[in-house]
Order: C-alpha cells, then sequence, then structure tokens
C-alpha cells in the first residue's frame, strides 16, 4: 500500500492562511488574563457548536483553542510535585486504607511516622508500596 505524498505549502500560504486566523481569532498565543477571556469565550462559541460530533469541522478549531489554554495553565499554575508522604496518603485515601491496612508493608507506627514527617520512606519501603499501589517506587522517594 503506498501512502500519498502530501504537497507542502509555500511560506506564502501559510502566512496568508496565519494572518487571516489572527484578524479572525485576534490571539494566536495567550499572554494575559485578557487574552484568555478572549480565547475562552471562543472555544465556549466552538464548544456549543461543536458538541459531541466527532466528525464537525470546527473539533480541530475547538482543539487548538484548548490546547492554548492548557498550554497557558500549564505556564502559569505550576503545582509543585507532592511530597512522598502526600503521595501515600492521597493512594490510601483513594483505595480506602488505614495505616494499619499496611502492616505487610511497615509496622503502623513507622506509616504513622511517614505519614507525619517524621520519617522518610526507605526505598524498601518504597518498592513494597509501589507494588501495592502499582506506582513505580520513585513517587515515594
Amino acid at each position: 500500500m503506498q501512502t500519498q505524498q502530501r504537497t507542502l505549502p509555500t511560506p506564502e500560504a501559510l502566512l496568508a492562511a496565519w494572518s487571516a486566523w489572527h484578524s479572525l481569532i485576534g490571539v494566536d498565543r495567550i499572554q494575559n488574563e485578557e487574552d484568555y477571556d478572549h480565547v475562552a469565550a471562543i472555544l465556549d462559541m466552538v464548544v456549543n457548536e461543536v458538541r459531541d460530533d466527532e466528525r464537525h469541522p470546527l473539533l480541530p478549531v475547538m482543539e487548538y483553542l484548548g490546547g492554548l489554554i492548557e498550554a497557558y495553565d500549564n505556564e502559569r499554575y505550576r503545582w509543585p510535585p507532592p511530597s512522598p508522604a502526600e503521595m501515600l496518603r492521597y493512594l490510601m485515601e483513594e483505595a480506602g486504607l488505614k495505616q494499619e491496612d499496611l502492616a505487610d508493608i511497615a509496622p503502623q507506627h513507622r506509616i504513622s511516622e511517614i505519614l507525619s514527617g517524621k520519617r522518610a520512606i526507605s526505598k524498601e519501603i518504597a518498592k513494597k508500596l509501589a507494588q501495592r499501589f502499582h506506582v513505580h517506587a520513585d513517587v515515594f522517594l
């Protein structure tokens, strides 16, 4: 089976298309809250048009605008990674586990010390926790 060779657009054609897009949308990259609000309003309009029609011709526009918003949010609102203790607490809550439920991994008092930040998680315990929660051991180290 042969694949069709796509023709590359000329720089001039790209510039013309991009200029038309930019003059219509007014933003090519979100740099402040005003840009954000503008793109979000356009995205809302496009989402209302596209709805759940996966064949709608505006679907790529919706994805592009969503990507602009996501890039801005990721750049502006960086969350620090959780500490190993926070990760353990989260995974325990999600699984509905108590400290004593991890007795096969470490004594309850050691789990308590880890969760309170008084003790770091050893590599040995990290490996056991990783197996229990089906995650990589690095999240506990």
